[in-house]
């Protein structure tokens, strides 16, 4: 389920970005979307392919990781996102929801940490 108002398009220095196009509430859920998992010996090839930056960690003990289908890897981080995601094991599903007012034209991000307010460095910037 992606909500209809919801598009994607390219985004400042960062490739392609998720939009919406009318304003939305807080606590909204904006998309819940199927996700493939995959072991952790998967994650090892997949690691050294551009794939990488669009999988999750996934499980209670993150031994696997996931590619979640729908616009969930076209979300940009931030550290004062926007929207959270919310990880379903049992049914393998990640689910976005705002986490504040948005209002129509604003990109729409999520927080790479997995809490939307976590401000420790994200594996990209870590030098």
């Amino acid at each position: 389920m992606i909500l209809p108002f919801l598009t994607f398009a390219g985004s400042h220095n960062k490739g392609r970005g998720v939009y919406t196009s009318e304003d939305i509430d807080k606590g909204t859920i904006i998309e819940i979307s199927p996700v493939i998992v995959m072991s952790g010996l998967e994650r090892k090839l997949i690691d050294q392919t551009l794939l990488h930056d669009y999988i999750f960690e996934w499980g209670p003990e993150k031994k696997q990781c996931c590619l979640a289908l729908g616009y969930i890897s076209l979300y940009n981080h931030s550290y004062r996102s926007n929207c959270e995601y919310i990880m379903d094991y049992d049914e393998n599903l990640i689910c976005i929801k705002t986490v504040r007012f948005i209002l129509a034209g604003e990109e729409l991000s999520i927080n790479y940490n997995g809490d939307w307010d976590n401000e420790q460095p994200v594996w990209f910037e870590v030098k």
